[in-house]
């Protein structure tokens, strides 16, 4: 296929580096972590490696990094193993409106079962207003989940402000940093986070790998019964190649990161002058600053929106979040900020990455233009 590919926020490719890490536990040393004999150890010892990275990566202890599958998974884990182990003491969740699915059903589970969950909205720049989540803080307040970066907008939270803010009413403070980890420096310690997800495949690493960090004082309730891995949290024998492969990923991500970064937010915000400039009544959806420095998000009135999309023939990008692609429903985060169904179809979510180049913003800001006008 010849395209481009600027979907770099529904997922990456994994990085020559990384699948060259990944390698020799496939092969040679192919241990299972959990045998107590020199193969075991070997494969052990990655996972051990891996692990410290990780948890160096987010100011966080090694024995705190619980592996899962991926994200969804580790939301899960978070959301009803808290629940279910600290229910005696209240029942009561904060979350808000554009959360990723994966925490909004998880939120709609708990609902089923006798939780109050309270949904924050979304003001103008895509963010939650701190007063909202104040005034929304009751006795019997268990838990709050906002999500660090979000996955169609970029908009970035305040995770020290909302910490500060849980810790000071004694609630459980978790995010999901899907989004977010090993593109933005994160410290679980200075944000006052309790928990957290991460994925691998959102930075350059393999799909079918995933973390939550727990800390040391959280009570969870296991979600799945088996040997008793992962502190005793998730079990299931570890993918050794795949938590390799992640432990390279976020070391490369950690090397690169200021000046990756730069050059992204660079790609970005010379498409997003091109198409401005070329169609003025663009609208920019969510605030530019604080922002993921590769994600745009535009939207273009009075445009049929799957035309627009039928008409992209050389550029890969979505309308919204992947996980949402198989219905026809317009983005609920598009909604949430208050436009119509026409507009929200008539959108671009646009993810530049490690491998786009300067030429591709040129033959992106032609064809998007283009298209629109047609």
């Amino acid at each position: 296929m010849n395209r481009i590919y600027l979907d770099n926020n529904a997922t990456t490719p994994v990085d020559p580096e990384v699948l060259k890490s990944m390698i020799p536990y496939f092969t040679d040393e192919f241990g299972n972590a959990a045998s107590r004999h020199p193969f075991g150890w070997k494969a052990q010892e990655a996972v051990g490696r891996a692990r410290n990275i990780i948890a160096a990566e987010l100011s966080a202890k090694p024995k705190e990094i619980i592996f899962t599958s991926g994200a969804t998974e580790s939301v899960n884990l978070a959301i009803k193993g808290f629940c279910e182990a600290n229910e005696s003491k209240g029942k009561h969740i904060i979350t808000q409106v554009i959360e990723h699915k994966a925490v909004l059903d998880t939120c709609a589970e708990m609902e089923a079962r006798g939780w109050d969950v309270t949904t924050l909205p979304i003001q103008a720049d895509g963010l939650i207003s701190l007063a909202d989540l104040k005034n929304a803080i009751r006795d019997d307040t268990m838990l709050v989940s906002i999500m660090h970066a979000n996955n169609e907008i970029g908009v970035i939270h305040d995770l020290e402000a909302i910490g500060t803010l849980c810790r000071e009413n004694g609630i459980c403070f978790f995010t999901d940093a899907a989004q977010s980890f090993g593109k933005i420096p994160t410290d679980v310690q200075a944000m006052n986070l309790s928990m957290l997800a991460g994925t691998a495949h959102k930075m350059y690493g393999p799909k079918g790998i995933g973390f939550l960090y727990v800390n040391s004082d959280v009570k969870l309730k296991l979600q799945m019964d088996g040997g008793g891995h992962e502190r005793g949290l998730r079990s299931g024998t570890l993918p050794v190649p795949l938590i390799v492969g992640f432990g390279e990923a976020v070391k490369r991500c950690a090397d690169l990161r200021d000046e990756e970064t730069e050059r992204l937010k660079s790609m970005r915000d010379r498409l997003l002058k091109g198409i401005l400039n070329a169609l003025p009544d663009t609208i920019v959806n969510g605030t530019l600053e604080p922002r993921l420095g590769n994600n745009l998000n535009v939207s273009f009135p009075n445009v049929d929106g799957e035309a627009l999309h039928l008409k992209l023939e050389s550029i890969s990008c979505s309308s919204g979040s992947a996980c949402t692609s198989a219905t026809l429903e317009p983005s609920y985060v598009m909604k949430a900020l208050g436009h119509s169904d026409a507009l929200a179809k008539a959108s671009l979510r646009i993810g530049f990455g490690r491998l786009n180049s300067e030429s591709d913003v040129d033959e992106a800001l032609q064809e998007i233009v283009g298209a629109v006008q047609s």
